[in-house]
């Protein structure tokens, strides 16, 4: 029996790039129903340490999905069980965002693996990190 879950074995590493838009947050907020003044109000955001809107934090991680779902199995169906993320720098509207996941466990009989998980922005500042548990399943 192979130590791999759909070719994911330990130390197995994706990434995901992506850049954060204006429109991102407003579809963010629009969908989500988070309309924390800090995320679209200049204003408002002028006032917090942040002087300037952010992005939501929940968005940012989202790049952590899209990394997970989209580039670790491709082959196979990726299914969250659970994230752990601690929030460590702003993230700006034209901030760009790199997810980057590596396998640390792979429990086969369960065909689940378990990830360190991080974003970093375009200048190299980690801006979350965390793990994450994941069931890998095949496609039917």
């Amino acid at each position: 029996m192979a130590d791999d879950v759909q070719g994911v074995t330990v130390g197995t590493t994706v990434s995901f790039e992506k850049t954060v838009t204006e429109e991102d947050i407003s579809m963010f907020t629009q969908v989500s129903g988070d309309t924390n003044p800090l995320h679209s109000d200049a204003e408002y955001a002028a006032r917090t340490r942040f002087r300037a809107p952010i992005a939501h934090g929940i968005l940012a991680a989202g790049v952590i999905s899209a990394a997970l779902g989209t580039r670790l199995a491709p082959d196979a169906v990726v299914i969250y069980l659970g994230q752990n993320l601690q929030f460590r720098a702003p993230v700006s509207p034209g901030d760009t965002l790199t997810a980057n996941v590596e396998a640390t466990a792979v429990n086969t009989e369960r065909n689940q693996v378990s990830l360190n998980t991080n974003v970093t922005n375009q200048d190299g500042t980690e801006v979350i990190r965390g793990d994450a548990l994941v069931m890998i399943d095949e496609l039917r």
